[in-house]
């Protein structure tokens, strides 16, 4: 299955608590469908004191949420993605909202 979304992308949420969040992809976790989104999806873990850890307490982090859950944020407004083989055989990756070009995936053939 192609994958629309891809690290460092900006992305808006589009369901879920964090609706309408727009935030960078740090990773894509193909396993599972998932992707963790800066500053979504934040949960906290309490932690006691450790050799690691010395003080403890409240630590945040981003959860994964579902790859279906995010689309491509094009000028701030989720965009759905379409991919196009140019003539020279390299393959891009392209907004439907503007038609421009999002990444190349794959350089020419030859």
């Amino acid at each position: 299955m192609p994958r629309h979304i891809k690290k460092g992308d900006q992305v808006v949420v589009t369901s879920g608590n964090d609706k309408g969040s727009v935030g960078e992809v740090l990773r894509v976790l193909t396993s599972t469908n998932r992707v963790v989104v800066q500053g979504v999806n934040i949960r906290a873990k309490h932690m006691k004191p450790s050799q690691q850890n010395q003080q403890g307490g409240i630590i945040r982090s981003e959860m994964p949420i579902h790859i279906s859950n995010v689309s491509p944020a094009v000028d701030g407004k989720p965009s759905r993605v379409r991919f196009e083989t140019k003539k020279d055989g390299s393959k891009v990756r392209i907004a439907v909202r503007n038609g421009k070009e999002l990444h190349t995936l794959r350089g020419p053939r030859g």
